[in-house]
């Protein structure tokens, strides 16, 4: 038996549901406080996300300030199945007519271990199938179909016999921020960059300095965050604009009370962002730009060892490079003890940060950190490791934990 979505539009204010927000392993925490200090209330966490009940307005306001999610899924409803035929057979009975254009482009996604051991690829497969079935018979032809997240995206997740369907409010993952045109190499994910700044404990009111900064995404990150820029502020495509019923006046209602507080913070606190490598600077400065806040943020080709450093206390956030050869790399060994170095010598009074897929290479830091955060960069686990740098006098000046609420504001 299935169930499926209320009787009410999409967009009528009394139609809640249960919404289920992705994020990457580890980020649960940020992204939980993130909620938290928007007055959202989570209901259920799983290791890679958060469930909560919203209706459509909720729903189109968290896909503009969240940090670090990844997707926001509008569950339409759940069933069993035990196996692909009995799969489409359920959902060619559902009502996709109420929230797909006739006219529209339909991408199906799929997750889970299914009992009959099928792959996701071919469960999507049989779940575009059952969509087009359905909407072929309610008007006699078919929307268009494919891969691309840019229009309406369906996700169906089924684990053993139980399935469920959602509507992907995102489409494209919420990572896509839009400034990132200059992707230089090995891009932190603007999610992850987020979820560092967050997880660190770092406050927009104390200075932010990045050294190797690669494409510039801490920088940015700490930059939206500072100027109270909506973490989808760039974006114009969203994948509820491709429902069934999506009112551009509607979504303007949304939108514009929370842009309109953007940048009017002054700039409270220096961000610093600096690389040994010009084009990596440069292309930080075009994704700034591309940002709106490359006024925000003071760009320097060096060493990471001629940072400037604004008086303490701040944030000096390292995201180096992980290495191939784990601990038998003596140049990257070196490279991580010139790291501890520096924190130790030139940062008394910070707080001292250092996101890596490394393990062996957290000994060389030569310091022992507050605490570690597994996080993970892709398929590779990572940790984020925060270090306290005392100033000399033993006082220790760690950082009040930043509020989100006040990030999101």
């Amino acid at each position: 038996m299935t169930s499926s979505a209320t009787a009410l539009p999409l967009w009528h204010h009394e139609n809640r549901t249960l919404i289920v927000i992705t994020t990457a392993k580890g980020m649960v925490p940020m992204l939980t406080a993130e909620l938290e200090g928007l007055g959202v209330a989570v209901s259920g966490a799983t290791e890679t996300g958060v469930s909560i009940m919203a209706n459509m307005a909720e729903v189109m306001r968290l896909n503009l300030l969240l940090r670090t999610a990844h997707r926001i899924l509008w569950k339409l409803g759940d069933g069993t199945a035990n196996h692909p035929t009995e799969l489409h057979k359920r959902l060619t009975s559902w009502p996709w007519e109420k929230w797909i254009p006739d006219q529209g482009y339909v991408c199906v996604t799929a997750s889970g271990q299914t009992v009959s051991g099928d792959d996701p690829r071919f469960v999507a497969l049989k779940v575009k199938d059952a969509i087009m079935d359905r909407m072929n018979g309610i008007f006699g032809h078919r929307p268009d179909s494919g891969p691309a997240r840019g229009r309406t995206v369906v996700h169906v997740h089924w684990e053993s016999r139980f399935f469920s369907a959602y509507l992907d409010t995102s489409g494209e993952p919420l990572s896509h921020r839009g400034y990132r045109i200059q992707p230089h190499e090995a891009p932190m994910r603007e999610t992850l960059a987020a979820a560092c700044l967050i997880g660190s404990e770092w406050s927009h009111h104390t200075p932010l300095v990045n050294p190797m900064c690669g494409s510039g995404t801490v920088a940015i990150e700490a930059a939206m965050m500072a100027s109270s820029t909506p973490a989808g502020f760039l974006r114009d495509n969203f994948g509820f604009m491709h429902l069934l019923g999506f009112d551009e006046g509607f979504w303007k209602g949304v939108r514009e009370p929370e842009a309109k507080n953007r940048l009017i913070r002054p700039h409270a606190a220096k961000i610093i962002a600096s690389d040994i490598d010009p084009k990596a600077v440069a292309a930080a400065k075009s994704n700034a730009e591309r940002a709106g806040l490359s006024a925000w943020i003071s760009f320097s080709v060096c060493d990471f060892r001629q940072t400037p450093l604004p008086p303490p206390p701040g944030h000096i956030v390292f995201n180096p490079e992980y290495g191939e050869r784990l601990g038998q790399d003596k140049e990257l060994t070196e490279h991580y003890k010139a790291i501890g170095d520096f924190m130790k010598q030139q940062a008394k009074g910070y707080t001292g940060v250092v996101f890596t897929g490394n393990a062996e290479m957290i000994k060389p830091i030569g310091l022992k950190p507050r605490f570690k955060l597994p996080l993970f960069n892709g398929p590779i686990e990572c940790r984020l490791l925060v270090f306290d740098l005392y100033d000399g006098t033993k006082r220790d000046r760690r950082l009040k934990r930043a509020e989100p609420s006040e990030d999101q504001r």
